[in-house]
């Protein structure tokens, strides 16, 4: 069963923002880290619309969503977070399909995508390629591996 695709509303950005929060939890970060990380991960209503935020629901609840942000021909992937209790389904597979069938109608040429080191090989397994590293805005020093697709 394939999850409804809808745009983010509004009065969603807080379960959002939680359940941005719960995916990153899902790898074994500490509290420090994910405190760290909290800023980052949370939304208000006005960066739903500007941020071109789309969720996963299945039977009603939140499964996931993503970000696609930037102006053509450059964008984005901001973000794409799965409930753990909803990883494993192919949420994340329609989560991605979707947001670069977007990309190509807003006419992106490239979409980066500044990932989590856990979220590499999925990345790469939907075609993205490694460009590089960034640091990481949280933890001086960190590295985060920058990919690049092509939608």
């Amino acid at each position: 069963m394939s999850p409804d695709l809808r745009p983010a509303r509004p009065d969603e950005a807080g379960a959002l923002s939680d359940l941005a929060l719960r995916s990153k939890a899902h790898w074994g970060y500490d509290t420090g880290f994910l405190d760290a990380c909290r800023p980052d991960l949370t939304f208000g209503p006005d960066d739903l619309a500007a941020r071109r935020a789309t969720v996963a629901a299945e039977a009603g609840a939140l499964a996931g969503f993503y970000t696609l942000d930037g102006s053509p021909p450059a964008g984005e992937l901001g973000n794409l977070w799965i409930d753990p209790a909803f990883m494993r389904r192919g949420i994340g597979r329609a989560l991605w399909n979707h947001a670069m069938a977007t990309a190509r109608t807003l006419h992106f040429t490239t979409v980066l995508i500044d990932a989590d080191p856990n979220a590499e090989a999925f990345y790469t397994a939907m075609g993205a390629e490694r460009v590089g590293a960034v640091p990481s805005s949280v933890i001086p020093g960190r590295l985060l591996p920058q990919l690049r697709f092509r939608p």
